[in-house]
């Protein structure tokens, strides 16, 4: 396992560039007034990918998470780009992260998360037929690609250090896709 960076400094910035909060007051059917704060919602939304290869393996990532501060097994995933299309920014984000291309790329559905404090949507997309192929990303150091047997997805589930929602929706709702193939 690579060694975690090690953090020189936390600051409150009095803005972020990656985030937006908003304050939104309210007034209910029923007259009842409530301020509201969420992270405004900009750009085109993100994918996430569970490929598959022909070994019937999941190819998931291993990258640092600054929110835990610690390396988590993840599906590769990213922002759709200008001029992109989730399908062309799944498979872009697979070369980048994972260093595999599809041949066959499927839309299952849209996500959320929090949706009560965020607007943002993520399409989880299934990439079949894999060929190697490298992009360069924005990932400050390489990610470890791991290989998980697609047979044993509930026990990658229960993972320790698989433990994003996104991503154990992901493994499932696959699942019933793949059944219903």
């Amino acid at each position: 396992m690579p060694i975690k960076p090690e953090i020189l400094k936390v600051t409150k910035p009095e803005k972020s560039a990656l985030f937006h909060v908003e304050q939104v007051d309210l007034r209910f059917s029923n007259g009842e007034e409530r301020r509201f704060e969420r992270l405004a919602s900009k750009g085109r939304g993100a994918v996430m990918v569970l490929a598959i290869d022909a070994q019937q393996n999941i190819v998931l990532i291993r990258e640092y998470a600054t929110g835990f501060d610690d390396y988590v097994l993840t599906l590769p995933k990213g922002v759709i780009d200008p001029g992109e299309d989730a399908l062309q920014a799944a498979n872009r984000e697979l070369q980048e992260e994972a260093g595999f291309a599809a041949n066959q790329l499927q839309v299952i559905r849209n996500m959320s998360a929090v949706p009560n404090y965020m607007g943002n949507s993520l399409t989880l997309v299934v990439a079949q037929d894999l060929y190697e192929s490298r992009l360069e990303g924005d990932e400050p150091e390489p990610l470890e690609v791991v290989k998980y047997p697609l047979a044993d997805i509930e026990t990658l589930a229960m993972q320790s250090d698989f433990h994003e929602g996104r991503a154990i929706a992901a493994l499932f709702l696959v699942k019933q896709w793949l059944a219903e193939q």
